[in-house]
């Protein structure tokens, strides 16, 4: 079986919960389909908060859900002894592996910004041939090299905009075109120089789109969240009682406003639909230039699985790892896959080890779903979790949440 048969398989499994006749059913088999390739060309959680409730000593073992792998570079800034990077999807997992290669590979830090901090610059294609191909595995290879329904390779996207491209780069840019067929520009909040004027441009500009009936109309159908990475199980714990539009506008109202345009990469992406031209200012941590030297000497650390984490932890010994980050993904599990990952949880963490992760609702899931055996083993730090979740500049979640292991 491919690569890609396999990722496939492994993306449906986690997916598809219900009967595929039924309307979930069907929903969520577009949606496993949909999520097969590129999702998240940078990553919706912020890596610096991570680490702030992490708070690792050198030397520590990360096992981590790797999305597109900005989170995993940017641990390497915490000096752990290793990084278990584990994703179902075939495409971030190449775009890990790729990350890596590039920061051990490419000649120097204002490279390695053209390629992932720019990426819209037909050099970085030069690059990738001339310092990249033959230091990848064949199978990210053969992803990176692979082409689109109009024939081009999967490498020229970091010379076309690869911030604009995957299942969110597209839905952002269907989000700027139908604010501007309303008359709003999403970039020129981008132009604002403080967080009174964000303010400003957010209410008089962008606040008003969510009372259009189209878009009410919209975002009350599952699919049309697709582009978030949003499956039909999330969309119930992202929507609760409230309308769909009117959740969305609070999420965006909070990244819009709610942090210095100087300090806030997530809306830079989400409003720029880019990261800032010059290096220096703001950018996830593994683009940093003051990061790059230590990153590029730990990278090797880092070991990059497409597979189930639950399934990779079982094969790990036990008591070995100090953190677990599972991103959002419990949103999507049923109560059976959710115990089978915290027993795999459990039986690898060491003594004092954490998790964190993040729901699309403003409440952890666990109590009542999981085995009163496997969590009493466990303390969730409900006001540290309230205290990080205000801070985290990405803003789409509604809960952040950390767990220390008793033992």
């Amino acid at each position: 079986m491919t690569a890609s048969a396999v990722s496939a398989d492994l993306l449906h499994g986690a997916i598809c919960q219900s009967p595929a006749a039924s309307a979930t059913g069907v929903l969520e088999r577009i949606f496993a389909f949909a999520f097969r390739g590129l999702v998240y060309p940078q990553i919706w959680e912020d890596p610096e908060l991570d680490l702030r409730a992490l708070d690792l000593p050198p030397g520590a073992r990360i096992a981590a859900i790797s999305s597109g792998g900005c989170n995993i570079l940017s641990y390497l800034t915490a000096d752990p002894a290793e990084i278990l990077a584990v994703d179902l999807n075939r495409a971030h997992v190449a775009l890990t592996r790729l990350k890596l290669a590039a920061i051990r590979y490419l000649p120097s830090h204002r490279s390695f910004h053209r390629f992932f901090g720019a990426a819209n610059e037909p050099a970085n294609v030069k690059a990738y041939r001339l310092f990249l191909r033959a230091r990848i595995d064949d199978e990210t290879r053969r992803y990176w090299e692979g082409r689109d329904l109009l024939g081009r390779q999967r490498i020229t996207l970091f010379s076309r905009g690869f911030y604009r491209h995957g299942l969110l780069g597209h839905w952002i840019g269907a989000a700027h075109f139908v604010a501007r067929m309303y008359g709003a520009d999403p970039r020129q909040l981008i132009g604002a120089s403080t967080i009174e004027e964000q303010q400003n441009y957010f209410e008089s500009e962008l606040a008003p789109l969510f009372e259009r009936r189209l878009i009410r109309w919209a975002t009350s159908r599952k699919v049309s969240l697709y582009g978030l990475g949003i499956p039909p199980a999330q969309y119930e714990a992202l929507c609760g009682s409230n309308s769909m539009a009117a959740v969305l506008r609070t999420r965006l109202q909070r990244l819009a406003c709610s942090f210095a345009l100087s300090e806030n990469y997530f809306a830079w992406q989400a409003f720029a639909r880019s990261y800032p031209t010059d290096p220096v200012g703001p950018l996830p941590p593994y683009l940093r230039r003051d990061n790059f030297d230590a990153i590029r000497g730990r990278a090797e650390r880092a070991r990059v699985i497409n597979g189930s984490l639950t399934d990779v932890l079982r094969r790990e010994p036990q008591a070995t790892f100090d953190a677990f980050v599972l991103l959002d993904a419990q949103d999507w599990m049923t109560d059976a896959q959710l115990n089978a990952l915290w027993s795999a949880i459990t039986d690898r963490a060491s003594a004092g080890a954490r998790v964190i992760f993040r729901t699309a609702g403003a409440q952890t899931m666990l109590p009542g779903r999981l085995d009163p055996s496997i969590l009493r083993r466990w303390t969730y730090a409900a006001e540290r979790s309230r205290e990080l979740g205000a801070e985290d500049r990405s803003s789409i979640y509604g809960g952040f949440h950390l767990y220390d292991f008793d033992g």
